[in-house]
């Protein structure tokens, strides 16, 4: 079996939990490579709904092996919570399903007050739209080599000692240009023990087990987060995210080699949605845009917040597909433009008074473009219940197509609905 890479080619929540769960069936373990609790995978199998936010969405699938790898940063409250919430509903998520690599970074209770008081103090366009979790200021503390990380989490004096290094300059923030009052390292470090002392449980060597699995005929599925255009370097900057998204990191995030990685897969939603800040050429403040919030369920999975939405972007994927070289795309919520008279798909952008048919690279310049559509017809046909590519009406396979022919990546999987059934493979 091959390894495989699941990425998403648009802004984030393309839909890439269904199609994780989908491929795990494939696999047999399942790696988190990057990001942090500022993802959420939604998933529906029958009638129960998971949301998952650090544990892979692998873990739903009890004979397989799941990891989160040293590019994640953990927040050890939610890890556990997410832990607890599965024993609540009788799934009990063991050391033996579940390890995280010792050298992924530790999200502290400073990390996520630096990042809501970074946020609370910008206004209007300056506001990035960060979910407030520390997953920035945690990555920071990393690159800066002051982190906590999972494998320090066994030794109370070490993390008290990064503890005091760490408050030496993030109170003088606190105090001096926030007007908060500064944290006491004691009580910082008595407020994660406890969560950190279970985490450690679940501590291993995640790049030694991959390596000893693929040794054994074993497939790897690498699960990211967020989505291309939020990569820190090739994203919309500065309204990304803290870490990169692309598909070459599953190998760094994971600590395995990049000719373990056989196949990509781009997650792509058949049309484009944003949450928070950063220009949107597509969006659509208007009845089909609402249309499109309202029938996709179109709120954050971490947040809440409602999605900005539009049509689909082939810019911007273009840009995807050159970044992450797909081997294959995953079409979801086609379902979602079920009864729209008319779909439109931006093929290219007008910039200073230029055709270009990737995104121009200086800030902002997104805010500039003008999008150039091209008009496909719409169906008025229900295609929640197609299972077959034979069953789906004409339009709905020419838009498809479409797609397909303009990115140059052969769609092998059309997603109709949130459920495991509600999926056509074409390949």
């Amino acid at each position: 079996m091959s390894n495989t890479v699941v990425m998403g080619a648009q802004w984030g929540d393309e839909g890439k939990g269904k199609i994780v769960d989908l491929l795990t069936r494939e696999a047999d373990l399942i790696v988190r490579f990057q990001g942090g609790n500022n993802a959420g995978h939604t998933l529906v199998v029958g009638d129960t709904k998971c949301i998952l936010h650090l544990i892979p969405s692998g873990i739903l699938h009890e004979e397989k092996q799941c990891f989160i790898g040293n590019g994640v940063v953990l927040d050890p409250e939610v890890f556990c919570q997410e832990i607890d919430d599965f024993l609540a509903h009788g799934r009990v998520i063991g050391p033996e399903h579940l390890v995280v690599s010792k050298k992924a970074h530790v999200i502290m209770p400073y990390h996520k007050l630096l990042d809501a008081a970074r946020e609370a103090i910008k206004s209007g366009k300056d506001k990035i739209g960060t979910t407030g979790r520390g997953i920035g200021p945690c990555y920071e503390d990393k690159a800066a080599r002051i982190g906590v990380r999972a494998g320090d989490l066994t030794n109370k004096e070490l993390v008290r000692t990064k503890i005091i290094k760490a408050l030496q300059e993030k109170n003088v923030l606190f105090e001096k240009l926030y007007g908060l009052p500064p944290l006491d390292p004691e009580e910082v470090l008595e407020q994660i023990w406890p969560f950190a002392q279970r985490t450690a449980a679940y501590l291993g060597d995640v790049s030694a087990a991959i390596q000893d699995g693929v040794k054994a005929g074993k497939s790897v599925l690498f699960e990211g987060a967020q989505g291309t255009h939020l990569d820190i370097d090739h994203g919309t900057y500065p309204f990304v995210t803290s870490s990169n998204t692309v598909a070459s990191n599953a190998a760094a995030g994971s600590g395995c080699s990049c000719a373990m990685l056989d196949r990509i897969v781009a997650v792509v939603k058949a049309y484009t949605t944003r949450v928070g800040s950063g220009p949107f050429p597509v969006e659509l403040d208007d009845v089909t845009g609402t249309f499109l919030q309202n029938n996709g369920s179109e709120y954050g999975a971490t947040t809440g917040r409602p999605r900005r939405c539009g049509w689909l972007d082939v810019v911007i994927l273009r840009e995807s597909v050159r970044l992450n070289g797909p081997t294959g795309i995953a079409l979801t919520k086609l379902d979602v433009l079920d009864g729209l008279e008319e779909l439109k798909i931006c093929t290219a952008y007008i910039y200073r008074d230029q055709q270009v048919l990737y995104p121009p690279q200086e800030e902002n310049s997104l805010a500039e473009v003008t999008p150039v559509y091209e008009i496909l017809p719409g169906w008025k046909e229900n295609i929640s219940v197609c299972r077959t590519w034979e069953d789906l009406p004409e339009a709905a396979k020419t838009y498809v197509l479409r797609i397909e022919a303009l990115l140059g990546v052969p769609v092998s999987l059309v997603s109709v609905g949130p459920d495991r059934d509600q999926t056509i493979m074409r390949s």
